[in-house]
């Protein structure tokens, strides 16, 4: 059919979706889910690292310094030259700025959903609402690219979440939504860096065992045959994918392995950090080594102060204490993980992203504290916080075959608003998708309603960062 040259982008796109969706609505939702776009996964081999800052960091006091802003944005860091002629991270970040060459610096990303919930959906799953929510009506970019990758005969799953990127205290903050529940990650919990750290479930090496459950699963796909079943919201099927995920993790020794951080060498152990976020980072690079498409990873616990994440209000962190006690955490994990990509040749194939849901106000607040703890005085002592700031944020993007080694975008002298190259959470998502080969212009989801919605209405790759020839 020939669809209207509409000038409004996002019309179109929805438009051409629906229109090339024409007649589906009459299925049920869990054969709608199993249908993909008719666009060719053109990089299947590709894989995303997400590494998630639960509350948001401080841009002016990490990636954006502005030494010559007034005494009450500035802060107390100095800045420090990088291996980057003319980019410059504050003095926090040294491992950073001695590999800033393999990274790029987004500095303009901008949008107005101001708390943390709506502030984690807009940037999770391009939700456009300013209000919290919660739970997720879309599904993040997450769940879509492990529903548009999926392959029945991989051994390892395509999407596991080291300590899980899912929620902001009582709020949902990522999730597969309409898509279905058999897209979700697989999850490992607790602290990496612990000497009996174990994943449940994957230590069972016996081969009685395995072939007893083997049997049993063969024997519930018999009886899954003999009555039609309904499966309207796709339980049914998430419970057979994640039986088989199960059976093929504990069957397989080479998944096995992918997931035991023992198999490290104790020097590469010490380069992420005897931490918890080092050794998720570690967790996250033998995952991608091994065949997962994506990784999510948050940092936050006890390594973030009192309140266990980024949120530095003053009545939370004082917030430069905050940040000097987690920046050595920081710092170590991320430059490892970015430095280990490239000396492996994983660089073109994995693209690491860091960021949270928004930056932080860049002018300084004061507060009393609500209590005594790491990176926060007694109840009742007036210190320096910022608060949510959603105008401008920061987002490091490494590997990927992208151009490294550059600044993409800039933000006002006070750090306030981007006065170069203003991007959208949206416009990260497009870059997301392009680099796993996925068509984020014309693929689509059936949600609840027997509706086709556009895995991402707006948005578009940022060009500086396409994959370098």
């Amino acid at each position: 059919m020939n669809l209207p040259n509409l000038k409004n982008r996002r019309l179109h796109r929805r438009h051409a979706v629906q229109a090339a969706l024409t007649g589906f609505t009459g299925l049920n939702l869990a054969a709608v889910g199993r249908l993909r776009a008719a666009s060719t996964i053109s990089r299947p081999d590709t894989a995303v690292i997400l590494v998630w800052l639960r509350g948001g960091c401080s841009h002016l006091d990490t990636f954006d310094p502005k030494p010559e802003a007034p005494s009450e944005y500035r802060g107390p860091f100095l800045p420090i030259d990088t291996t980057v002629p003319g980019l410059q991270l504050t003095e926090l970040l040294p491992q950073l700025a001695r590999c800033a060459h393999r990274f790029s610096l987004l500095r303009s990303v901008a949008h107005d959903a101001g708390g943390h919930p709506a502030g984690s959906l807009r940037v999770l799953s391009g939700d456009p609402d300013r209000a919290d929510k919660p739970r997720p009506k879309l599904p993040d970019w997450m769940s879509i690219a492990n529903w548009q990758r999926h392959r029945p005969d991989r051994l390892i799953p395509g999407y596991v979440a080291v300590n899980p990127v899912d929620r902001y205290d009582s709020f949902v903050i990522a999730g597969s939504a309409y898509l279905g529940p058999a897209w979700e990650p697989f999850r490992i919990t607790g602290d990496l860096s612990r000497a009996d750290f174990h994943i449940p479930g994957m230590s069972h090496t016996d081969d009685r065992q395995a072939t007893r459950l083997t049997e049993r699963f063969r024997l519930r796909d018999e009886l899954d045959r003999l009555p039609a079943r309904s499966d309207g919201n796709g339980a049914m099927e998430a419970v057979h994918r994640f039986d088989n995920q199960a059976l093929r993790l504990l069957t397989s020794p080479e998944a096995r392995r992918a997931f035991d951080l023992t198999q490290e060498p104790d020097s590469v152990r010490d380069q992420y950090g005897r931490h918890a976020w080092g050794q998720q980072c570690l967790m996250a690079r033998r995952l991608v080594e091994a065949g997962v498409d994506i990784v999510t990873t948050e940092f936050d616990g006890r390594l973030c102060g009192r309140v266990a994440n980024w949120d530095d209000h003053a009545v939370n962190h004082h917030v430069f204490q905050a940040l000097e006690y987690r920046a050595p955490f920081f710092d170590q994990a991320v430059s490892a993980l970015i430095n280990d990509l490239y000396e492996r040749g994983l660089d073109r194939r994995v693209l690491v992203l860091v960021t949270g849901e928004f930056g932080r106000t860049p002018r300084i607040s004061y507060v009393a504290s609500s209590g005594a703890g790491v990176a926060s005085g007694p109840k009742g002592t007036i210190q320096p916080g910022r608060d949510h700031w959603p105008r401008a944020n920061t987002m490091l993007f490494a590997g990927g075959g992208i151009q490294t080694g550059q600044v993409i975008g800039a933000t006002d002298q006070r750090g306030e608003d981007p006065v170069e190259r203003r991007v959208t959470p949206q416009d990260v998502l497009a870059t997301i998708y392009r680099h796993l080969g996925i068509d984020y212009e014309h693929t689509a989801v059936v949600n609840f309603s027997g509706r086709p919605v556009p895995i991402l209405p707006d948005g578009r790759a940022i060009t500086e960062l396409s994959r370098s020839s």
